[in-house]
């Protein structure tokens, strides 16, 4: 009689989900139009939700809402599971701007987060998560700011130079918003700040 031995199968090890790339105003009553900023790696709420979540539920309490603008989300889920809750979400053409995210916490708060486009370029990104997360500001809409960045750095958010028609609209070819250079901080160093995943 003879045996056969089969290798025991390898179970491969769990792979944690990399950390939301994410920027917060910490310290006392927020002010301005944005509480902080957040780079997703995608446009999919299903997979990104959670890595949020995972941060901000122990700082701000169980998020248990958000509302978005469909204008950059391919596919919006009614609910989004989370670790050992569900989010539910809503969306909202005229009143959100496509640049922003409403998060709610139950009996807790609202939050108002900018959303870099998940293809903006790490310097870009880092600039505007500066100016979203600074304790004093900035008094710009999340679209405004992403605007005024690409304004004064001759880049989309996407890190690519402008075109030449984009240009001269930044350029004061036609109506813009222009940001003094103190509302665009550079370095993310600030005590007032909380940056994880960077």
């Amino acid at each position: 009689m003879s045996v056969t031995l089969h290798p025991t199968p390898q179970h491969p090890e769990p792979v944690a989900a990399p950390a939301a790339r994410l920027a917060l105003k910490t310290d006392g009553p927020s002010r301005g139009l944005l509480d902080g900023a957040w780079w997703p790696r995608s446009r999919d709420l299903l997979s990104e939700l959670p890595a949020l979540t995972d941060v901000l539920d122990p700082l701000w309490g169980r998020i248990t809402r958000i509302a978005v603008n469909p204008k950059y989300w391919p596919i919006i889920p009614r609910q989004v599971p989370v670790d050992g809750h569900v989010v539910k979400v809503g969306w909202f053409t005229p009143e959100i701007d496509p640049h922003k995210l409403l998060l709610l916490s139950y009996g807790t708060g609202r939050w108002d987060l900018l959303i870099i486009p998940p293809e903006t370029g790490a310097e870009s990104a880092a600039r505007l998560m500066a100016a979203a997360s600074d304790y004093d500001g900035p008094p710009l809409t999340a679209s405004a700011l992403i605007a005024a960045d690409g304004a004064r750095h001759g880049v989309a958010a996407t890190g690519d130079p402008l075109d030449p028609d984009e240009a001269w609209l930044h350029e004061g070819g036609a109506s813009s918003v222009s940001v003094p250079a103190t509302e665009l901080p550079g370095p993310l160093s600030r005590a007032s700040r909380l940056i994880v995943g960077m």
